[in-house]
Parts: C-alpha cells; sequence; structure tokens
C-alpha cells in the first residue's frame, strides 16, 4: 500500500514536468517561427552591402541593402529610424540617421530614399559607393510609436527629404484594414521632379482616396502639374487640413527653414522643444504636434 502511494505522488512532478517540458517546446517553437530581427536595439553596428542602386531624381537615390539572411526583417517599427556610418579617409566616422521607405515587414533586403547634399559629408561619400559596397548601420532608433485608431486624422507636413518618415506613416496606416485613420499629407518642394516617393504616394491616394489626401506645393511648376504652387500656407491649412484638436495629431518634418516657419525646431534628438510658427498660430498644442 505504501509503496503503491509513493509511486502515485512520484507520478505528479514527473506529469507536471512533462507539461513544463511541452510548454517550453512549443514556446521555443513560436519564437523559431517569428522572423529573426537584424537590429534589436543592442548598441551594435551591423555592416549591410548594397544590393542595388537606383536613380530617384536628379540628385536623390533608392539605396537598396541585403539584410544578412533572406528570411530576416529589418526589426524597424513604425515610426523608426536606423543611424548609419560611414568613415572618412582620414578615419574619422560620420553618423546620419535614415528612415527607410521599405514596409517594416520586408524580408532581405531594407530600402532608404537619399538626397545628395552639396558638401555633405554622409551624401558625398555614400554617392559614390557602388553595389557591394557595405554601410554599418545601427537601431532601431524610436520615433513615435503608431498605434491604430490613436487619432481620427492625423495631418503631416513635410519637404524634401522630410517625407521619409512621414511616408512610412502613410503607407503602413493605408496598408492595415483595421486602422480608419484618415491621413492629411501635405509636401512641398522646389519643383516637379523634386517631389520625392511621387508614384508610391500617388498610388496610395488613388487607393485609398476615401482615407489618403495628399497636397503637392512646389515653388516652381513645370509642365502639367496637379498641384499647387506657392508656400503651404496658414489660410490653406485652415481651409484644408482638420482643425486643432485632441482627435488630430500632426507630424511635421523638414529643413531647417521649413521646421522653424510651421513648428519651430527640435531643442535636441530627445527633446520636441517650444511650438512656434504657424501651427501655433492655427491653435495647435505641442502634445499635439511631433517634429521628427
Amino acid at each position: 500500500m505504501f509503496s503503491r502511494v509513493l509511486r502515485s505522488r512520484s507520478a505528479i512532478p514527473l506529469a507536471v514536468g512533462s507539461v513544463t517540458i511541452a510548454a517550453a517546446f512549443y514556446h521555443s517553437t513560436l519564437i523559431r517561427n517569428e522572423p529573426l530581427k537584424t537590429f534589436t536595439g543592442d548598441d551594435s553596428w551591423v555592416e549591410l552591402p548594397i544590393a542595388k542602386i537606383e536613380e530617384v531624381s536628379h540628385d536623390t537615390r533608392r539605396f537598396i541593402f541585403s539584410l544578412p539572411q533572406e528570411e530576416q526583417v529589418s526589426g524597424l517599427v513604425v515610426a523608426s529610424a536606423l543611424l548609419a556610418k560611414l568613415q572618412t579617409p582620414k578615419g574619422s566616422n560620420v553618423i546620419r540617421p535614415y528612415t527607410p521607405v521599405s514596409d517594416v515587414s520586408t524580408k532581405g533586403h531594407i530600402e532608404f530614399v537619399i538626397k545628395h547634399y552639396n558638401g555633405g559629408k554622409m551624401t558625398e561619400m555614400l554617392f559614390d559607393k557602388k553595389p557591394s559596397d557595405t554601410v554599418a548601420f545601427k537601431g532601431p532608433i524610436p520615433k513615435w510609436e503608431w498605434k491604430p485608431n490613436s487619432f481620427d486624422s492625423i495631418t503631416l507636413l513635410g519637404a524634401g527629404s522630410g517625407i521619409t518618415p512621414l511616408y512610412q506613416l502613410v503607407h503602413h496606416i493605408s496598408q492595415d484594414p483595421k486602422d480608419k485613420t484618415k491621413v492629411h499629407l501635405l509636401y512641398g518642394n522646389k519643383t516637379p521632379n523634386d517631389i520625392l516617393l511621387k508614384r508610391e504616394l500617388d498610388a496610395i491616394q488613388a487607393k485609398y482616396p476615401d482615407q489618403v489626401k495628399i497636397h503637392y506645393f512646389v515653388d516652381k511648376a513645370e509642365g502639367s502639374f496637379d498641384g499647387h504652387t506657392g508656400f503651404i500656407t496658414k489660410e490653406y491649412l485652415e481651409k484644408n487640413v482638420p482643425k486643432a484638436s485632441e482627435k488630430n495629431q500632426v507630424f511635421v518634418c523638414g529643413p531647417p527653414p521649413f521646421m522653424k516657419a510651421y513648428s519651430g525646431p527640435k531643442a535636441s534628438p530627445k527633446d520636441q522643444g517650444e511650438l512656434t510658427g504657424i501651427l501655433k498660430d492655427l491653435g495647435f498644442t505641442k502634445e499635439s504636434v511631433f517634429k521628427f
């Protein structure tokens, strides 16, 4: 009798142990089924080779980098960026942040649309690169953690290469059938030929006309341009985008003069600074405007 009780009691931890092992195996299987992330925020630099370079405009190129494995994803979320690092001939490091334009779920590669700036240390070196050359990246650098349906609508104000984080938002929101956020993008450039990602943006607007509204502005129109000539004025914003409220968030990204006019500059990478400019005049608050 006593031996039977012992055997019965010893079976309990054995059964519990079996369940634990099975659970651990199931959990590890789930982990193995998740895409491997290239960038995990562990502060290490990863060298990525250039797979392809495409001309986007007279001063802008699309750089496509291969990830270490074909089944890997970048590890970025919307909206976030990476730091890129290149070394000068004298051995000093040049580091700049860049926002990818490829979807965060893309496997095997990551894409950046980068504008060349005369005298810019990073772009001067980057535009000398050829396929198979490498660039070091680190990240991700979180900017704004997008959560679907956090707002009824968002207004995106951008100029030049500042379109990249705004495009990341437009693309991500439009591809999520559960996200009903309405998007108003106002994008300024010098000429129609300077409008970056126009083909992609037009395709999004054509597919989701009730959700995405895009307004193009140029300093000088050339040929048949379906947009506006001149600046994005206070009056235009008053008439064409949602009013300041807790239900409407604004995101701004562009060169320093653009930021100064609409929102004021960031105080530092981690400090948004005070809200000034046109958006403040329109009644928006510091909390309802985010500066990339």
